[in-house]
């Protein structure tokens, strides 16, 4: 069912709105008077919001005014940004007015309110809002909704030990895997923890069942212990499930905690036992120690064992010291036997091979996972008309009637447990095709431009807190992870979920093809990927609403990604927070683009026709990320310079030197990257006003030389890749007195397919000699020896040396980097020679590195 996301979007407008009432002191009263009205309006209805939630499945008119509100919210919103686009227009003139000291002056003054016909505009704006909601405030009010604590996650879950293995198919590796760890003494006075996680509906309360339920287990543990945990983790209430499991006749549901834990020592006494836990999803870990600590053997170490099931890698974590056992999808033969059981009748499938053809490819749609090949297969149970087959196969699995205990409504659970602001992340991720790769640094910008990101704690930044984010889905195994590129890392996400995310996020994403007849006109984020989509579908004309705008897999003769597209963009979505058209045939961005003020994510990655941006580009003072990797611009104007918020930035140009950045400007640019700069001789000067830059990446600049010295000053750059880039020399060493106390903040470095470069830059490395965790040096020829002050760096985690053939001389002293963990050497025959463990001369100076792989 479609979500609102009424709470997130609330809670994100009040916090505007604060801020701009706390900031903006060039407020008319009348505005601020009825900014107080909206804030205040709002916070009343979020108060009850989480009451709403709980009761809008079972009363529809509640959850149509609840759809009602969500507009209203999103266009407030858009309001408040307007003002905020005001404040980035005032900065910029302060910032780029004439040197005169007096004009800075007279301009400063005037910039302390809104011109008045503006200040009409936005207060006509805000009364309309508040209009809105008063409208709308009797029939909210009628629903008498209460405030109430967050606890809208708890929900109870029953499982049993019981299960009938003859029912259970493609198990039994996982099943003597479990065993085996079972039958490993333990070493601790703890009792050991065996944590399976998996994806809802993959199995893990079968597999322990199949467990629990094995002879040699019940011959090994003379106590067996069940208990479904579901989410309510309260330490009373399990040690009464877990007395009752052990001794159905004792009473004590009206024990104290104290009376409770005497009564379980008791019971337990030393016992060899074996303790399910089934279906947890606490992540507090005091709760765990609580109940640990009296499970936790009296004399020795634990004989006992306890097996968990968990969907969260963070629960697995902080329940257990051994590595998490990860189920995995059944294979395609195990769930074709599956789907069969549960589609027919005991050996009825012969006499249907047509819909045995037609089950192979239903089944392929449920990837492996158990509970949708189940739900799938009684779907079909006793259906023999090959029509309803051929449904069912070219349905989306989300679209199709479910019960309770079917797949969906089991992910959804795992949605469920998600704060807002992840429901709102993950629901999005349904605007990308089944099956896409997924980068991490993509989706982050996408949520920072919607606004999508909590506001950073002190010392983090925005991308910060889209990587937590993104940690926490992974934990949650609602994505998975395929590839990690040190600043950044792939992920996909299993169709299933997918699935889930497009039925939650019905009214916010859609994905236009050219079979698409309708669309909903509220919807704020769209996808328009489909080679034979020609042109720009009339049933967008009607939308004003949206945010987000993507092309994708669109062929290059098509209409779609010319100025039609753009000038859709301009004249309905003046609210546009995103753009991103890849490989378009544009041969020109239209000056009318610079319009879009709200405008956050700009990406123009391989549009090749484009050589020059619009005169007026500055006027996109939102903008945030820009790409144009990939492009032929012939220069960087001074324009782009002036976009203060600007926080990513790649480029290509066809020039020799980049203009020199100025005093003030680029103060948040976070991300620099040079792509493919192929005539770029030297960096820009002025790169030592880059204050906030934290990474920065050279890639395919074959004619650039050198660094420049003024790096030194860039103190929060964390990360420096350098690839490609032919000709470079980084030597650059320390003057002494100069750069004696220089603290820079490297924390990773990179070098690959440098063939000219014979020595590392020792300024920068050295200045970054307590930070610096991981270095990379790949495809340097020429590089011979690695220098002696490398031993400085005491932080140094990883190190990683790739097809460096002349590198002969072994770093003397390596045994001193202590917190060296892991030490990689690839295709260098002579280092790897001395460093090998059989017969190395030096392989003793290595033997406290754990991890370390050599090879030729």
């Amino acid at each position: 069912m479609a979500e609102t996301f009424l709470f997130g979007i609330a809670e994100r407008v009040v916090e505007k709105i604060v801020a701009l009432t706390v900031d903006e002191v060039f407020l008319a009263f009348t505005v601020q008077t009825d900014l107080k009205k909206l804030k205040d309006t709002m916070i009343s209805i979020k108060a009850v919001l989480l009451d709403a939630e709980r009761q809008q499945h079972q009363n529809e008119k509640l959850r149509l005014c609840m759809w009602k509100l969500r507009d209203i919210f999103y266009d407030a919103e858009d309001v408040i940004d307007d003002f905020k686009c005001e404040t980035l227009r005032k900065q910029d003139s302060i910032n780029h007015c004439n040197t005169n000291s007096s004009k800075v002056r007279f301009l400063a003054s005037c910039c302390n309110c809104l011109p008045l016909s503006l200040s009409l505009k936005m207060a006509h704006k805000i009364k309309a809002i508040n209009r809105r909601l008063g409208e709308l405030a009797t029939e909210w009010n009628s629903f008498d909704l209460r405030q109430c604590s967050d606890n809208r996650h708890v929900f109870r879950r029953e499982t049993i030990s019981f299960v009938d293995s003859s029912d259970v198919i493609g198990r039994d590796e996982d099943k003597e895997n479990i065993i085996n760890m079972l039958m490993k003494p333990s070493e601790q006075r703890s009792v050991p923890v065996i944590p399976i996680v998996g994806l809802g509906g993959l199995g893990k309360t079968t597999l322990a069942q199949l467990v629990y339920n094995d002879d040699r287990v019940t011959s090994l543990f003379p106590l067996k212990i069940w208990i479904c945990v579901s989410e309510e983790f309260d330490l009373s209430r399990l040690l009464k499930l877990i007395i009752h499991s052990i001794n159905k006749e004792e009473k004590c549901d009206d024990l104290t905690l104290e009376a409770l834990q005497s009564c379980l020592r008791s019971h337990l006494n030393d016992k060899k036992f074996l303790l399910v836990l089934d279906d947890v999803w606490n992540e507090n870990q005091a709760k765990w120690v609580e109940l640990r600590n009296l499970l936790r053997s009296t004399d020795g170490f634990s004989p006992s064992k306890i097996i968990v099931t968990t969907r969260s890698l963070k629960v697995a974590s902080l329940m257990s010291s051994i590595p998490s056992y990860i189920l995995k999808g059944l294979p395609l033969e195990d769930c074709l036997i599956l789907f069969t059981k549960w589609a027919f009748n005991d050996g009825d499938e012969t006499y249907y091979p047509n819909l045995i053809r037609i089950g192979e490819e239903i089944v392929k749609k449920c990837k492996g996972v158990p509970l949708a090949v189940r739900t799938l297969g009684s779907l079909l149970f006793q259906k023999t008309d090959e029509s309803d087959w051929i449904y069912i196969r070219e349905s989306e699995i989300w679209r199709l009637e479910q019960h309770e205990n079917d797949i969906l409504p089991v992910l959804k659970l795992s949605y469920n447990h998600l704060p807002s602001h992840l429901q709102r992340c993950l629901a999005f991720l349904s605007l990308y095709k089944k099956d896409q790769i997924y980068y991490s640094d993509q989706v982050i910008r996408l949520w920072m431009a919607n606004g999508f990101l909590e506001h950073p704690r002190q010392n983090q930044e925005w991308e910060d807190v889209g990587k937590r984010y993104l940690n926490e889905l992974l934990s949650r195994c609602l994505i998975q992870k395929e590839e990690d590129f040190c600043l950044n890392f792939t992920f996909k996400m299993h169709d299933l979920v997918h699935d889930l995310a497009l039925d939650v996020s019905q009214k916010e994403c859609k994905t236009v093809n050219s079979e698409t007849e309708m669309v909903d006109e509220n919807v704020r984020h769209l996808l328009l990927c489909d080679e034979k989509l020609v042109e720009v579908p009339r049933v967008l004309e009607e939308m004003k609403s949206v945010r987000t705008v993507i092309i994708q897999d669109v062929s290059r003769r098509s209409k779609i990604v010319d100025k039609s597209l753009i000038n859709l963009c301009v004249s309905n979505f003046k609210y546009l927070r995103a753009l991103e058209l890849r490989n378009s045939p544009l041969t020109a961005l239209p000056n009318s683009i610079c319009t879009l003020k709200h405008l956050r994510d700009l990406e123009l990655v391989q549009c090749k026709g484009i050589q020059e941006l619009p005169n007026s580009f500055d006027k996109l003072r939102s903008l945030q990320s820009l790409n144009l990797r990939g492009t032929r611009l012939k220069q960087l104007p001074e324009s782009v310079q002036r976009l203060i918020e600007l926080r990513h930035l790649e480029i290509t140009i066809k020039a020799e030197h980049l203009k020199e950045i100025q005093a003030g400007c680029w103060t948040s640019l976070q991300y620099l990257k040079l792509h493919r700069c192929f005539e770029l001789e030297c960096l820009p000067e002025g790169m030592q006003y880059l204050k906030s830059l934290r990474t920065l990446v050279l890639k395919g600049c074959s004619r650039l030389v050198s660094l420049r010295r003024s790096l030194k000053f860039l103190t929060k750059l964390e990360h420096l890749e350098i690839v490609c880039c032919d000709k470079i020399n980084l030597e650059m060493e320390p003057k002494e007195e100069e750069d004696r106390d220089l603290q820079l903040s490297l924390k990773t470095f990179e070098l690959y397919e440098l063939y000219a470069l014979r020595d590392l830059p020792q300024l920068l490395l050295q200045g970054s000699s307590s930070t610096l965790q991981q270095l990379r040096i790949s495809w340097c020829p020429e590089l011979s020896v690695l220098p002696a002050w490398l031993l400085n760096l005491t932080s140094l985690h990883k190190l990683e040396i790739e097809y460096c053939f002349n590198l002969s001389a072994p770093v003397e002293g390596i045994d001193r980097l202590t917190n060296l963990r892991e030490l990689a050497i690839h295709e260098c025959p002579q280092l790897s020679k001395r460093y090998r463990q059989n017969g190395g001369e030096d392989c003793h100076k290595i033997a406290q590195i754990q991890n370390v792989v050599i090879k030729d």
